[in-house]
């Protein structure tokens, strides 16, 4: 477990408050799907993914995105427990969604 200095909390938190979430979220989301096309595959709900000018305006791209970032501010307000914080999260991912973890690297 990581023990975060009242100083790393704060460049944390600081950094993290700037974020557009309704800028940044759309434009993560898509760029990971235009750029590893293989992650196209848990969307499969979402819609016409054909390119990247139909992924970039694809509506629920764009909410899932921002759905995302709620999803790390989450982890950022609870430094702390991140492992209790994500559990739930986590389950669905892998046992229900069957996503590799490795896809999250792919988004930061």
């Amino acid at each position: 477990m990581v023990e975060w200095t009242e100083q790393e909390r704060a460049i944390i938190t600081s950094i993290y408050s700037h974020v557009d979430y309704d800028d940044i979220g759309p434009k993560a989301l898509s760029r990971c799907l235009i750029v590893y096309p293989w992650t196209q595959r848990h969307f499969g709900s979402f819609g016409n993914l054909y390119n990247a000018e139909a992924i970039m305006g694809n509506a629920n791209v764009a909410a899932h995105g921002i759905k995302v970032l709620h999803g790390l501010d989450r982890g950022v307000k609870n430094m702390d427990d991140i492992k209790g914080t994500y559990a739930e999260l986590s389950i669905l991912h892998s046992e229900k969604l069957h996503v590799d973890p490795d896809n999250f690297k792919l988004l930061s």
